[in-house]
């Protein structure tokens, strides 16, 4: 349905974030919603710290199976202790490597899950939020936090956070292991790595803001995308390739630059963290060397701290990363939860419920004021009745506010003063399912998705036979071009199927008329159609609006000359009313508006 008053926000670029990111917020929201899997996160820790407690074991057992093959050079190496330590270096490596499987098992499990459970909250979200949020923001901002925010975060759960974890197990067990075995040593280990602590610090200072800037863009393009690819005929017809192209290239270098600095300064982790592990070797080496000639150590220690260097610089590695990580997810939580957390629709408690088959047809409007913006009304003062079975024809300029009062009539919006009525009942003490149980609707904007011509025609309807079905596509006149198609009725429908827009619009009036709703919304119905296959189309009308209340919205004033009310809106209020005789003989607003068009055709 079409809103002349909207100015979709900045579909051409995505929404703009302009609230700064906070990251902690962002993370503390991510592990709240994650507490309901906390068992199996606990578990997977537990796995991850053990299974690097156990590899930590290993330099130490490694140091003193160098000692007894140094000793031994000479006298004679104990062969059975050799072989015993090694045993037990086999049964403590190969435990880690299990409950290191295990833990990697369970947070893919978590993960999966966890992108499941969001994806779902998100999806039902969006059915829960009011026209006016999809007013402001483009759709392909909506997707991306659905697809690229959620995939990041659920990465960063699978690859960092047991990840994490076993870095720092690692980390402190290593520092531990290595002041136990020998503290001069240890001492030299730690001076020779806490640069990298340094540079890690700086580097993921400067580039927080990049990886939020990245996340959002990111939207942004999608949302640019979008929008091309959905109306890329009008691209095309106005020629306005070359502009989309700049727009897509401005939108795509701004990504350029901001993923090309996060990634530069998140890349910068690895070979740092590898020069100061080399370094740390190279000091071991040296320090090292220099105890064994004092006699103060034996050679095993050594050959133990090279292995524990690798141990104590690794965990940097991976703790640096995590954290880029870590940021990057931090972004994309703050857009999920601020998704999440956008103001919804009212809650509607236990309301009065009209039944569909015992509804009359009485529809009010009674002062009926609204604006979409509250400083600023569209409505500004709408009174009108229908009978049942009254045709209503709604009439006027663009922008006069017609589609507005047939979405303030199915609650799309909340009225702001005034009321509207359905047989006397104010639809304010109706649910909003109960109003759309009531309504049919055929708008300008035909929807069609991806099935069998009778799914699309039955959609969302369990009571719907096939030969209502049949009837309702004769009465339109596509039955002989179904009956035509290879699979008839059951042709699946997708973007391979070159259905004219006429058709496409007599496929959601046969939709329509299935229904058997008691109201009818007809929104510019046969825009799309031509003059010959408007004509079938308004007998097909005919016959769909007898006993419905019906509420015709139509520029094409040919349309309604038959309709029992025409209500002339113009600036948000009736100007006129009457039906079509009456409003031609009073040769005002209506008649010029009849005979511009009429001049037109001849």
């Amino acid at each position: 349905m079409k809103d002349n008053h909207k100015s979709k926000a900045p579909m051409m670029g995505g929404t703009v974030m302009e609230k700064p990111k906070d990251f902690k917020l962002g993370l503390k929201k991510l592990i709240n919603y994650a507490k309901r899997y906390k068992t199996l996160i606990i578990v997977a820790v537990l796995l991850a710290a053990i299974s690097s407690i156990l590899s930590i074991l290993g330099p130490n057992k490694l140091k003193d199976i160098t000692n007894l093959i140094t000793s031994g050079i000479m006298t004679g190496i104990n062969m059975k202790k050799v072989n015993n330590i090694a045993l037990f270096l086999v049964v403590i490596y190969s435990v880690s490597a299990i409950f290191g499987y295990l833990q990697g098992f369970i947070m893919n499990t978590v993960t999966q899950k966890f992108a499941k459970s969001l994806r779902k909250e998100i999806s039902t979200k969006i059915n829960r939020l009011p026209l006016s949020y999809f007013d402001r923001t483009s759709y392909g901002d909506v997707l991306s936090r659905v697809t690229n925010d959620v995939d990041t975060i659920s990465q960063t759960m699978n690859q960092s956070v047991a990840g994490l974890v076993s870095a720092i197990t690692l980390f402190v067990g290593s520092i531990v292991m290595m002041t136990y075995t020998n503290w001069i040593m240890s001492i030299t280990a730690i001076v020779a790595t806490i640069v990298g602590f340094v540079l890690m610090v700086v580097i993921l200072s400067k580039s927080q803001k990049y990886f939020a800037e990245q996340q959002e863009q990111l939207g942004d393009l999608n949302g640019h995308i979008e929008e091309i690819y959905s109306g890329h005929n009008v691209v095309k017809v106005y020629n306005a390739e070359e502009d989309a192209l700049n727009k897509f290239d401005k939108i795509n270098n701004k990504l350029f630059e901001s993923a090309r600095k996060s990634q530069f300064l998140s890349s910068l982790m690895m070979p740092i963290m590898s020069f100061i592990g080399n370094f740390g070797y190279v000091a071991v080496c040296i320090v090292g060397a220099i105890l064994v000639m004092n006699n103060d150590i034996e050679f095993g220690v050594i050959v133990a701290f090279m292995i524990y260097i690798r141990l104590f610089t690794q965990p940097l590695s991976t703790i640096a990363q995590s954290f880029s990580q870590l940021q990057s997810t931090a972004a994309a939580s703050e857009r999920v939860f601020e998704f999440l957390e956008e103001e919804e629709m009212t809650k509607e408690k236990k309301k009065e419920e009209l039944k569909k088959d015992n509804v009359k047809g009485f529809i009010e409007f009674e002062n009926v004021k609204f604006g979409y913006n509250k400083d600023k009304l569209v409505i500004k003062d709408f009174t009108a009745k229908a009978k049942p079975g009254d045709k209503i024809a709604i009439v006027g300029p663009t922008g006069a506010g017609k589609t507005t009062m047939v979405n303030l009539l199915m609650k799309f919006y909340d009225i702001q003063e005034g009321n509207i009525k359905i047989d006397g009942v104010s639809t304010k003490d109706l649910t909003r399912e109960n109003i759309h149980e009531l309504f049919c609707m055929v708008l300008q904007d035909t929807w069609l998705f991806n099935g069998t011509i009778k799914e699309n025609i039955v959609y969302n309807q369990t009571h719907i036979t096939d030969e209502e079905v049949i009837t309702a596509c004769k009465t339109v006149g596509l039955d002989y071009y179904i009956r035509s198609l290879p699979e008839g009725y059951d042709t699946v429908l997708s973007d391979s199927e070159s259905l004219s827009a006429g058709q496409k619009q007599l496929l959601t009036i046969a939709r329509g008329m299935v229904l058997k709703a008691p109201f009818l919304i007809l929104d510019e119905a046969t825009s799309n159609v031509d003059s010959r296959t408007e004509i079938l189309v308004q007998k097909a009308m005919d016959k769909l609006t007898e006993g419905k209340t019906s509420f015709i919205i139509a520029h094409r004033l040919s349309t309604i000359k038959n309709a029992d009310l025409i209500l002339v809106m113009k600036d948000g209020n009736i100007i006129e009313q009457g039906n079509h005789d009456d409003l031609l003989s009073k040769n005002g607003f209506y008649a010029d508006l009849y005979n511009s068009q009429f001049e037109k055709t001849e």
